[in-house]
């Protein structure tokens, strides 16, 4: 059994602990940045190097992640997954291989593009039916908009997807934006405006099409908690990371969502930016168990750096301090 699917059988029972958090690297940005997705060069020690990576150490990444044993979810983009599924990465491991199934337009973040500006239109490159012998598991992503036009477009996509990825046996997860523009919601109510599209948008659909977790952005603890505690057998909440941020910010950011009622996390740049990302999450994991405390988890992630001779972005008094807004209003 996958440690997927054994921990999400015990958060649907009521049974959660927080050994069960479930981890997710997300490492499908070449779907969203291009050419930018691997992150900054690295020597052989992790120290910063002009230039960015090429996808040959996006891979490498992604291999040694998942043999590492801290994450439950690799994510990629399809062929990535393809490549690494090739290799038998997955074979008798304990990680479950994802795709990202939609690539929707309020994901195109090429250098120079303006596409995030505009409502999000319903796209797909990948071609479900060619997944199956791939993956049995993957990522399909909406965002509400609060206009009917592109919300209805929205929906309907996601309903032709889920009637054609049904009898293939493919599984999903759910991931919904927070709209990139103003959509008329004060800041206040937007947790709660995208909580309710999720409700209302689920509600007429059967267990056999269920998203098996949600991916939201944090946008304050009130809004996580009420969609979290609505129906916490089916809908299971997770967590998308966001900018890269402070690694406070990263501690901090899956310390409140979990205590809030999240049962997941899925960190693309907040894992693949950092100066050491497998002890990074093996970090993450001791902050969900109450080992640590998201400062004292700098403070060892710094002294990690420091004795494996890495130098980090920041220095520890900037990078123990909190950048993100929301983290920080909740404060």
């Amino acid at each position: 059994m996958k440690t997927l699917d054994t921990k999400l059988a015990r958060i649907r029972s009521g049974a959660y602990r927080p050994q069960d958090f479930i981890i997710a690297d997300a490492k499908d940005a070449d779907m969203a940045f291009g050419l930018l997705s691997p992150g900054p060069r690295r020597d052989a020690t992790g120290n910063l190097l002009s230039g960015n990576a090429n996808r040959a150490a996006y891979l490498q990444a992604m291999r040694e992640m998942t043999g590492s044993g801290s994450i439950d979810i690799m994510l990629g983009s399809a062929s990535s997954v393809e490549i690494l599924g090739q290799e038998g990465l997955f074979d008798g491991s304990p990680v479950t291989p994802a795709v990202r199934f939609n690539d929707t337009t309020d994901i195109w973040c090429q250098r120079g593009a303006r596409y995030t500006q505009s409502h999000s239109r319903p796209f797909r490159t990948a071609r479900i039916a060619k997944l199956r012998p791939v993956v049995d598991l993957g990522l399909y992503s909406i965002t509400f908009s609060n206009d009917v036009e592109s919300d209805l477009r929205t929906l309907e996509a996601y309903s032709t997807f889920r009637a054609e990825a049904d009898p293939l046996g493919l599984r999903h997860f759910l991931e919904v934006f927070n709209p990139a523009f103003d959509a008329g919601i004060p800041a206040a109510e937007l947790g709660h405006f995208i909580g309710d599209c999720v409700v209302r948008c689920l509600g007429g659909v059967l267990a056999a099409e269920q998203p098996l977790f949600l991916k939201l952005a944090y946008v304050g603890r009130r809004a996580m908690e009420e969609l979290a505690g609505y129906d916490p057998a089916r809908l299971v909440v997770g967590i998308l990371g966001g900018a890269k941020g402070t690694t406070r910010d990263t501690f901090e950011l899956l310390a409140r969502a979990e205590q809030a009622g999240a049962r997941v996390a899925l960190f693309g740049r907040k894992i693949n930016f950092a100066e050491s990302p497998l002890t990074l999450v093996a970090l993450m994991r001791r902050v969900i168990e109450r080992e640590v405390s998201p400062v004292e988890a700098v403070r060892v992630y710094h002294a990690t750096l420091a004795s494996t001779g890495i130098r980090p972005i920041l220095p520890m008094a900037d990078d123990v301090e909190l950048s993100d807004p929301i983290l920080r209003a909740e404060a």
